[in-house]
Order: C-alpha cells, then sequence, then structure tokens
C-alpha cells in the first residue's frame, strides 16, 4: 500500500507535522495483541455531560476491550445499579452498553443520574468516566398579558424576550407573525440575552407583531412568546391626537425624543466583570442608546486584540474571541460614541481552566523483572488535584504492591513481576471539571513478532519521503534493525531515520531507493524478520496550466491541462468548479486537454481547477474564470428633499457583473408634454448612488436610471414615481425672431416657439411688439396665441424695424428680451445699372463694368447683379443663326464680372440688371462687343476612300467651329510595318477651301496613319486622326505557290489513309476469328485472371491513338 505522508527534512519543521501526525498514530497503534493476555481498555463511551432526547430509548454506551474478555457492571449516583431487577434495562450483548426501553413505558427522568462503567477481567479493571444523564426540556412561555407600548420618535427601547429554561439553553430569534425574521441593523440589534435593543425609535418600527422564538434544537421544537404591539409616534401627532388622554407615566420610557448622547443599555455601569473558560469562545458584548444612533469601538488595555481569533458580530456590539487560554485575560474597554459624545465601559476577564493533559498516562507493558513509570501530569487554573486509583479503587485502599511506588503525579514501577499486572486511573480534577484517564501495567514475556504484513509493496513519488513500516511487539521491547537487500549491512540514520515504533524513513527517496528492504526485531527471547519491498515513480506535473479569462456572458471559454506522469501510473484527470464537482450541462465539454464552456453564464463564474490524481500523488492547478457583462439595471429609484426646481433621485445599483460600474446615465420624461419621450438629464460617477438634478417649472417628471460599465451600457431601470413641479414664469423667450416681408406693404414676424418643457406652466402665448428703427414712433405690441407667426399689414416698402418677441403664461412674463431687427416687404428695383462698359480679355472671355444702383432704388435687400449675354451674329456669315441668352449673377455689391467661354470671332450683346429678394429690376442698354478670331475646332470628319495599290484619296468636313478664317489644312502621315514600328513622316499643306485630297506613290499593302487638323491666322487647331491600307498586288499573289492545294500531295494522303483503313479491317477480322499473335499466346499461357483486361485495355488505347494521328493526318 503506497503511503501518501512525505517528508522534505530530518529537522523538526513545518514540513513534518504530517508525518509527526501519521508516526503518533503508528505509535498509539503499537498495543498489545489480542491474542495475548492484557487487562481491559475502555474503548468507546457516552460523553461526560449525556442530554437525552425523552421520546428515544435510552443508550449509554460503553465499549472494551482485554484478554480475556471484560465484564461490565454500573454503578449509578454511586452505588451498584443492577439491572436484572429493572425490565425496561438490558445491557448489550458482548458489551457494556445500557439500552433503557423507555418507549414501552418509564419516563426518562425516572433515569436521571451519574452514571459510571466498570470493565473487569482476571487482570484488571478500568472505569468510564462519570457519565450524567439528564432528559432534554423545551417548557412553555408562561401566560403572560402584553400591554401596547407607544414611544415617541427617537426614544429608546428593550424588548424583553425572557424565555423559558431548557437543556440544552434555547437559540433564540425574533419574527413576525409571517415568520419572516425582523431586520436589525446598527440600531436594532439583538442581544446575547436574547432581548432585542432598540438604540432609537423610528416611525417605521410601528408593528403589532414583535414575536421572540425560542428554538430548542435537541427536541426540534420551537416556543414562542405572545406578540408585543409597538406604535412611534411624533410629539406633534401625539398632542393632536391621545395627549389629552394620556398621563407621562403611560408611556414606555421617559427619556427625550431630542439628539443625547451615548447610553449603556446593556451591561450597566461602568465596570462588569466576565469569566470564561480556556478553549471556550469569550463574548464581550456593549449595547448603547442614544440619538444619533451610537457607533460601538472596541480596545483592550494594556494589549492588543488576537488578529487571527477576533470577531466581531451583531453590528460590532459583540467582541468574540476564539480558544481563549490565560494570556487573554485583562480589562477590555467598549467605547460608544456619536456626534453628541462619548461613554465606555471596561469589561475585566479573567480565564479559568478545567484541567487539561500535559502527559496523561500511558499503557505499560513490561517483562519480568522490569522496571517502569506511569506519568499523570494536568494542568488547569487553579491547578488541578492528582488522585490515583487501580482497577477502579483508590489507591490508598487498594491492596499494596511492592514493585510500585508513588511520588505524586508518577508511579514508578520496579522489578515487576505478572501479579503486578493491573489498570491504574489517573484522575485530575477542580472546580470547573475533572479528566480521568486508565492506562494499564501488563507484564509479559513474548519473543519478538513483526505484525506488518510480509512482501509489503510501498510505491513513493521521487524526491519524497518514503516510509517503510515494521510494527512490532515482544516483551521485553525488541531492538529493530534494517537492511537494504540480501547482502546489505544495517542502515544507519546518517542517510535514514529509524523511529521507535519501528518505521524506517527515507526522507528523500530517489531512483537507486528501489529495492527490497528487511527488518529484523530482537529480544533476549528471540528474533523476528520481515522483507518488505519499494519503488520509486517519477511525479506527475502539470506542464501547461490553465490561465485566467475573463470573457462576456453568452460566449465561449476553453481551458489547457497538459499532465505529465510515470509511465506505470495511470492518473484520473478531474475538472472541478470552486472545489466541488462541473455542473450537469451540455454546456461543458472536456475535449482531451481542453474544458470548454458554451454560452458561458454568470454562475460559471469562479476557480476552475484541473486535478491529476495517482495512487500515489495529484497534483492540481487553478485559474479563475471572470464572467463580465454590461451592468443589471438600477432599480428601487426614490425621489427625496422634493423642492420646487430641484430633486434628489436615489437608486441601488444592479449587479455590475464583474465589470466595475464606471457612470449613471439619468434620463427624464414629461408625462405631460412629450409622453413616452426620454430626455438626457445628467451622468454621475459608478461610485454615487444619488443626484441633485436641476429641475424646471411646470414638468410631469420620471426618472429612469441606466448604469455603464466597460462592456456597455444597461437597460433602463424601471421609471421612479412622478413628480409634478409647481408652474412659474418663463424662464426663456422664442429664439430665431425674424421680421420679413413676403408683400411690399407687411411684415412677417417669425419665430421658433418655445416646447411644452420649456413654458413653465399653463397659458402659454407671445407678446409681439414692433416699431421702426429709424423714427421716434412707439412699440406696437399684440398678445398672440401659442404660434410661431404674426404679419402686420400696411407697412412702407422695405423699411427696418425692430422686433421682439416675449413668452408669457398665467403666472407671468419672460425676462425682457433683445430686440433684433427686421424689413418689412421688398418690392422690384426701379432703376437699371448705369455706364455698362465692356472690355474684350481674348478670344473668349470679356469683362464687364457697371455703376451700381441706388440703395434707394433698389427697394429690398441687395441680392447682386445679373448679365444677360448673347451671340447676335457670327463674323464667319455661314454659321449666322439666333443664340439664346445666357445669365451669369454676381453676388452683392460687386460692380465688374467676367464672362467666360465667350465664342470667338463672334458679335455678342448684353445688358445689366439689379436683383433683390423680390426679383429683377430693368435692364440696361444693350452693350455689342465682338471676340477675335481663335483656333478652329478640329475637323469635323476625316475618311478614307476608294484605295488602290498606291493611293488612298481622303474626304473631310470642316470644323464646326471655325474661331475665325481659315487659312489651310495641315495632313500628316506615315507608314506603320508590321510589327507595328512608325515610319517617317511625311507633311503637306491643303488649301482651305479644299475638302478632298488624293495621296499617290504610296506602298502596296502598307498601313497608314494620318494626322489632319485646320489652320487659322492665330494657329493650330485641334487634329483628327485616322489609318488605313492601300491594296494587295494580284499578281506577285498569284507566285505563291500553296501546297495544301497541290494534287500530287492530296493523291499521296489519301493513299496513306487507304493504307492504315485496310490494316484495322484485317486485325480487326482476325480478333473475331479466334486468331493469335504469337506474343499474345504466350500471354495466355500465364493468363491472370486480375491483369487480363488491362492488357486489353493497354491494347486497345494504343490503336486508338494511332488512328488518331492518321486521321488528323489525312485531314
Amino acid at each position: 500500500m503506497p503511503l501518501k505522508i512525505m517528508l522534505k527534512k530530518k529537522q523538526l519543521s513545518a514540513g513534518r507535522v504530517p508525518l509527526l501526525l501519521f508516526l503518533c498514530r503508528m505509535i498509539s497503534a503499537l498495543e498489545v495483541p489480542l491474542d495475548l493476555v492484557q487487562p481491559p481498555t475502555i474503548t468507546q463511551q457516552s460523553p461526560k455531560d449525556y442530554i437525552i432526547d425523552p421520546r428515544e430509548n435510552i443508550v449509554i454506551q460503553c465499549e472494551a476491550k482485554g484478554k480475556p474478555p471484560p465484564s461490565f457492571s454500573w454503578t449509578r449516583n454511586g452505588t451498584h445499579f443492577d439491572i436484572d431487577k429493572d425490565p425496561l434495562v438490558t445491557m448489550k450483548h458482548g458489551s457494556g452498553t445500557l439500552i433503557i426501553n423507555i418507549m414501552a413505558e418509564g419516563k426518562a427522568e425516572t433515569y436521571e443520574g451519574v452514571y459510571q462503567c466498570t470493565a473487569r477481567n482476571e487482570r484488571g479493571a478500568a472505569i468510564s468516566n462519570n457519565i450524567v444523564v439528564r432528559p432534554s426540556r423545551s417548557p412553555l412561555w408562561t401566560k403572560e398579558r402584553l400591554e401596547p407600548i407607544i414611544l415617541r420618535n427617537g426614544q429608546s427601547l428593550v424588548l424583553p424576550c425572557r424565555p423559558p429554561i431548557g437543556l440544552p439553553p434555547a437559540i433564540i430569534f425574533w419574527m413576525d407573525n409571517s415568520f419572516q425574521r425582523l431586520p436589525q441593523s446598527e440600531r436594532v440589534s439583538q442581544g446575547l440575552n436574547g432581548d432585542l435593543y432598540f438604540s432609537n425609535v423610528l416611525p417605521e418600527d410601528t408593528r403589532e407583531d414583535y414575536i421572540c422564538y425560542a428554538r430548542f434544537n435537541h427536541t426540534q421544537t420551537i416556543q414562542q412568546k405572545q406578540p408585543i404591539s409597538l406604535k412611534v409616534i411624533s410629539v406633534d401627532e401625539l398632542n393632536d391626537t391621545i395627549a389629552a388622554n394620556l398621563s407621562d407615566t403611560e408611556f414606555y420610557g421617559a427619556k427625550s425624543s431630542k439628539e443625547r448622547p451615548p447610553t449603556f443599555l446593556t451591561p450597566e455601569g461602568s465596570e462588569s466583570l466576565k469569566e470564561e473558560l480556556r478553549g471556550n469562545t469569550l463574548s464581550l458584548e456593549c449595547i448603547a442608546e442614544g440619538l444619533p444612533t451610537p457607533v460601538i469601538y472596541w480596545i483592550k488595555e494594556d494589549g492588543t486584540l488576537p488578529i487571527n481569533r477576533t470577531f466581531y458580530r451583531n453590528f460590532k456590539k459583540t467582541l468574540q474571541i476564539t480558544h481563549v487560554s490565560e494570556a487573554d485575560s485583562g480589562n477590555y474597554q467598549c467605547i460608544a460614541k456619536n456626534t453628541l459624545g462619548a461613554i465606555h465601559h471596561t469589561i475585566s476577564v479573567t480565564v479559568k481552566a478545567a484541567p487539561y493533559w500535559i502527559v496523561a498516562p500511558k499503557n505499560l507493558v513490561l517483562s519480568p523483572g522490569e522496571n517502569g513509570t506511569l506519568i499523570c501530569r494536568a494542568n488547569g487554573n487553579p491547578k488541578p488535584r492528582i488522585g490515583w486509583l487501580t482497577n477502579g479503587v483508590p489507591i490508598e485502599i487498594a491492596p499494596d504492591d511492592p514493585s510500585r511506588k508513588i511520588d505524586g503525579d508518577t508511579i514508578i514501577f520496579s522489578n515487576v513481576q505478572e501479579r503486578s499486572s493491573a489498570v491504574y486511573q489517573c484522575n485530575a480534577s477542580n472546580e470547573y471539571g475533572y479528566l480521568l484517564a486508565n492506562a494499564f501495567v501488563n507484564v509479559l514475556a513474548e519473543p519478538p513478532r513483526i505484525l506488518t504484513s510480509a512482501n509489503t509493496l510501498y510505491q513513493v513519488i521521487a524526491n519524497r519521503a518514503a516510509l517503510l513500516d515494521c510494527a512490532f511487539f515482544g516483551s521485553p521491547l525488541p531492538t529493530i534493525e534494517w537492511f537494504k537487500g540480501t547482502k546489505g549491512s544495517a542502515l544507519h540514520e546518517d542517510i535514514y531515520v529509524l523511529h521507535d515504533n519501528g518505521t524506517l524513513e527515507i526522507p528523500v527517496a530517489q531512483k537507486d531507493s528501489t529495492g527490497t528492504y528487511t527488518c529484523v526485531a530482537r529480544n533476549k527471547l528471540g528474533m523476528a524478520k520481515n522483507e518488505v519491498h519499494l519503488e520509486i515513480k517519477d511525479p506527475t506535473r502539470i506542464i501547461k496550466q490553465p490561465e485566467y479569462a475573463v470573457v462576456q456572458r453568452g460566449s465561449k471559454v476553453s481551458f489547457e491541462c497538459k499532465v505529465k506522469h510515470d509511465q506505470t501510473l495511470i492518473p484520473t484527470i478531474m475538472w472541478l468548479k470552486d472545489n466541488g464537482e462541473l455542473p450537469n450541462d451540455e454546456r461543458f465539454s472536456i475535449d482531451k486537454d481542453h474544458l470548454v464552456v458554451t454560452d458561458v453564464s454568470d454562475d460559471d463564474g469562479g476557480t476552475y481547477t484541473c486535478a491529476a490524481n495517482t495512487t500515489l500523488d495529484s497534483v492540481s492547478a487553478s485559474a479563475v474564470l471572470r464572467v463580465v457583462d454590461v451592468p443589471n439595471p438600477p432599480f428601487d429609484l426614490e425621489l427625496t428633499n422634493q423642492l420646487d426646481k430641484s430633486v434628489q433621485l436615489t437608486w441601488t445599483p444592479g449587479d455590475d457583473n464583474n465589470s466595475p460600474i464606471t457612470k449613471f446615465i439619468i434620463e427624464y420624461e414629461d408625462a405631460m408634454h412629450e409622453a413616452g419621450l426620454w430626455h438626457h438629464q445628467a451622468e454621475v460617477s459608478g461610485t454615487q448612488t444619488t443626484a441633485q438634478l436641476k429641475l424646471s417649472p411646470y414638468v410631469n417628471y420620471s426618472f429612469r436610471v441606466m448604469a455603464e460599465n466597460r462592456i456597455g451600457r444597461s437597460v433602463p431601470s424601471e421609471a421612479s414615481e412622478q413628480y409634478l413641479t409647481k408652474a412659474a414664469e418663463p424662464d426663456l423667450n422664442p429664439t430665431a425672431v425674424e421680421g420679413l416681408g413676403t408683400e411690399p406693404d407687411n411684415l412677417v414676424i417669425t419665430w421658433k416657439p418655445l416646447n411644452g418643457f420649456e413654458s413653465n406652466g399653463p397659458g402659454l402665448q407671445y407678446k409681439v411688439s414692433w416699431r421702426q428703427k429709424d423714427g421716434d414712433d412707439e412699440w406696437t405690441s399684440v398678445v398672440v396665441a401659442n404660434v410661431s407667426k404674426y404679419i402686420v399689414s400696411g407697412t412702407p416698402t422695405f423699411v427696418p424695424y425692430l422686433i421682439k418677441v416675449q413668452a408669457l403664461n398665467d403666472v407671468g412674463f419672460a425676462p425682457e428680451p433683445a430686440a433684433v431687427m427686421g424689413h418689412s416687404g421688398e418690392d422690384l428695383p426701379m432703376a437699371a445699372p448705369g455706364n455698362v462698359r465692356v472690355g474684350v480679355v481674348n478670344s473668349t472671355l470679356a469683362e464687364v463694368h457697371w455703376d451700381p444702383v441706388p440703395l434707394k432704388s433698389i427697394r429690398g435687400h441687395l441680392q447682386g447683379y445679373r448679365i444677360y449675354y448673347w451671340k447676335t451674329q457670327s463674323s464667319s456669315k455661314r454659321h449666322r443663326r439666333h443664340i439664346e441668352k445666357k445669365i451669369l449673377t454676381f453676388q452683392g455689391s460687386k460692380t465688374h464680372g467676367m464672362l467666360p467661354g465667350l465664342q470667338p470671332y463672334s458679335h455678342y450683346a448684353l445688358n445689366v440688371r439689379v436683383v433683390n429678394g423680390k426679383g429683377e429690376g430693368p435692364a440696361s442698354a444693350d452693350r455689342g462687343f465682338h471676340t477675335p478670331e481663335g483656333v478652329p475646332s478640329a475637323p469635323s470628319s476625316l475618311k478614307i476612300v476608294n484605295p488602290t495599290l498606291d493611293s488612298l484619296t481622303l474626304e473631310w468636313d470642316p470644323p464646326s467651329h471655325p474661331n475665325g478664317i481659315l487659312t489651310e489644312y495641315v495632313l500628316k502621315y506615315q507608314p506603320i510595318n508590321s510589327s507595328h514600328e512608325l515610319g517617317p513622316l511625311v507633311d503637306l499643306k491643303i488649301p482651305a477651301n479644299k475638302t478632298r485630297w488624293t495621296l499617290k506613290n504610296l506602298n502596296f499593302s502598307t498601313r497608314y496613319k494620318f494626322y489632319f487638323y485646320a489652320q487659322t491666322s492665330v494657329g493650330s487647331g485641334s487634329q483628327i486622326t485616322e489609318e488605313a491600307i492601300t491594296t494587295v498586288d494580284e499578281a506577285m499573289a498569284s507566285r505563291q505557290v500553296d501546297i495544301a492545294t497541290q494534287g500530287w500531295f492530296i493523291g499521296l494522303m489519301c493513299a496513306v489513309a487507304l493504307l492504315i483503313l485496310i490494316l484495322l479491317i484485317v486485325c480487326f477480322i482476325r480478333r473475331n476469328k479466334g486468331g493469335k499473335y504469337p506474343v499474345k499466346e504466350k500471354e495466355d499461357a500465364h493468363a491472370d485472371p486480375e491483369i487480363q483486361p488491362m492488357k486489353e485495355d493497354d491494347g486497345t488505347f494504343g490503336e486508338y491513338r494511332l488512328f488518331s494521328f492518321v486521321s488528323s493526318a489525312s485531314f
């Protein structure tokens, strides 16, 4: 069996603790084998304080072993308990356990008492502890009439519980009629005695069902006190309702409800005492009243509170220190503090101790003539008394034994004989309890025996400790030696550790530690030996560990875990989640070295562990999965501090889904004006849960909150309650106020009206005011409904006006608005621009200048000037035709402009008009001008006709836009050879009146490229290109012989085709008649049915290729 307890070093260290525990277990297991004579040993007994369930039979345990098997007897309350005389009492066969059958008849109370068991054989007697048997009790509350309690807001209160005394003591808790636990806080909490303490009461504490419950776990019953009614009222409410009918003495408590410094409700006074037993949990309590609610602090005078054993309960009102010792004695101070003061209470703690073992007596096995000692050493506070018994009888009155001598807590044995065998009891007692231990002295003469099984195989992981067992027994105590191999010498402690219980320890086992080890036990009566075997295995290692992962809800995650292990060990790979099994969910799958989780949910977050286990070792590696998502929406929205123009919004954040909330977004809805439409109100940091919001008058607000984290934004919370603010005069006036006339005699005033949110109250209207800017007229005003336009009629044409639009509602006017300037309606201009001048810049561009029209004649907003221009006729008579007028507009007050895109060599006319918002004014007198010549456009077409061996004829149409008088045409051409290379360029001038031209003396069957353009006196126009080929010389073509058309060649090809056809026919006939070629006959003689078809296929394929070649040749 492989040992799993490992050791790193020979010295005592933290790493040796598991080994020491193991060795202690082995030492305690070095007992007298049961086939040898030995005194009794108590192996099992009921607890000292034995509380029984009165509804079940009573079972008092007492088990013992010995050789011969012991007999049992009992005492009850110090006298012999004769079980034979009580028909309800039986003793379990082969045991001392008593069974009292009270379920048939009888009462548990009848059998209350102190019981003690004695196990006896010829070698001595062992006794049990005194077992105090008591039935559990769960009494009912006594009936009482509880008067309702009426308190002023802020007073303190203690609701008493005073549960009935049960056995064991009841567990106390407060609930209501619906069995719901009452909420507790720093202000309201339950004391250690079960009472419910209120540091100060609030109206929300009013209820009629404060019920104290007592739960008795032993009988699994719950008892309840009568409900207590509490009503908390304000002083004003008291004066208005019941003050006239109640005297001051009828109130529960008399303290003022005003703010006050703390005072203690429990404990009373400034000092108190507390006593606790060593090893128990010390609980200190301080509960204070005051307004505001006090906060409790704890200190230890002249010392510090133990870090790992100190815990605060009940909102720091209870200080607990676990496993107390004498060092925890001292003065502890609790401090209650609020804004008005502080108070303290000192608790003097004394730690007493029931007896506890320092050295408990152990069984002693001696051979005749040997010496030995029994030690019984205990401590306590006060120091316990040590008393010895032998075989259950005080040693002072027991038969004398010359081999023993008593020295306080030690019995010294010398030259023992077989008659010295007995069981000794040590009793250590003080006022807080007692300890009783049995230890026998057994005098035997036995040769060594080894109790470990022969040929046991130990398998140990390399570099860990190996423990080879050699359990033995003998009297006198044998000596133990270990050997490795068949001829090895004894192993010594320079490398090995030899333990007193016979175990051989190899502190750091290596591969060369493998082998057979022999344990030899010797005493004066003989020798025994045993062989065991040790194998060293490679450790299991995780070479690829799972890694920390952060994934969003709904996604997929994979953890990898690769394991390397000893080839002779079979590992088991197990995946755990939070140290438990994986959820039984198809989303979790294990594929070789990977754990895959799909559609990850919030519950999937946690620690995932890959555990690799073999029969000898186990390793594990863990990784944390953090599942993140957008936050859950906030909830419990509450509006407080509700003022006319502000309110405080409070909310509770939803779960942040493992990604901290960075901010909260607050939106509002105006149910009165824009129901269903939410607007942005404010943003606050993710650490805030309140916001002070500015409000507008006369809005029915609802609010909602969204939380945002790194992943995204939550859905909106539920809407808060609605809050309607009071109406007020408008804060704003309309915007985008304008005054523009639509007719020469009106002024149209327009504005952007306020929305319902901005109206601040009912009855929204507008006060529209206007007057001429340049006059001394008074303001004219009119109040209109909630519209966006007002028309003033009968105004002079295009006069500047000052305009104001002011909002008002049923509460009042908005602030005085600023005046804006507008104009009454425009009319068409009355005058044309004068002194129009034209300067020709070039053949396509002219510059026009004019004098501005006086502002009074414009009669409106000057938009600019507009030039109308047109071509009257071309200087070339053949292009005379009407051209439609073109228009160019020049914005603003410009008095000149450029006319681009004119036709060269043309006559133009133009006029200029002023433009305002109403339209154009009259035109100026027409002004003519002439554009000079320009370069012509490309010829309209170019065609090559009548090609011959050495000539080509060109025909063309003149340019569509000659832009002047054509002076000539220019023709350039060059040959192109078969490799597309261009030859020398020939330049030719052609008169302007020609539209056809023939080129002669060209090369036959040659491609030419032509470039053709026209010219005026200004220069050359755009060119047009074309290509053409001269014809082929037929005489030379006839001298070229085509061999494919010669008769002799055609005849030769036909003869070859006929020959091949005859050969194919002959082969076909021979095959059908069964004829074979010699090679074919040899192949058939050794025919293989599997390869035969392949040979036929090969032959056929060759014939097909030959036929294909001949066919193509014949064509």
